[in-house]
């Protein structure tokens, strides 16, 4: 392996790839309904993988991460932006089939993607039992 090929470049090169995928099969499906075990799983893994960098890392890392210099900052901000938009686009149809909000609010703002996964998982599952919506 060259040495500029670092497993953290592979493991952001490879979140890149799924993200695209996923990001297309969205676009090109738009009438497919939400997979609750697809993002059921997701959660599950991600949290598997937040909490192996924490036990190996901490979590100062991510302070550090994003407040040693403007891109930080940026990136940090990014999050924080992508996460409030998905929040505000999942919230009325979370409404719609009578998920406790705040629950879900609190466990997106300690957990960010892990928190608002496990929402979409439990959001999709309630569709799905709920029935066609009459759009």
């Amino acid at each position: 392996m060259p040495e500029s090929l670092t497993p953290f470049i592979a493991l952001a090169g490879g979140g890149l790839v799924f993200a695209v995928a996923a990001i297309l099969s969205i676009t090109l499906r738009p009438q497919a309904p939400g997979n609750a075990v697809l993002a059921g799983a997701l959660a599950a893994g991600f949290a598997a993988f937040t909490a192996v960098t924490i036990a190996s890392e901490g979590v100062m890392p991510v302070i550090v991460n994003h407040t040693s210099n403007l891109w930080g900052v940026q990136v940090w901000w990014d999050l924080l932006f992508s996460l409030s938009i998905a929040v505000f686009l999942i919230l009325p149809r979370a409404r719609a089939v009578g998920m406790n909000l705040w629950a879900w609010v609190l466990l997106i703002l300690a957990t960010a993607s892990i928190g608002l996964l496990a929402m979409a998982a439990r959001l999709f599952w309630l569709e799905r039992q709920a029935g066609p919506r009459a759009d």
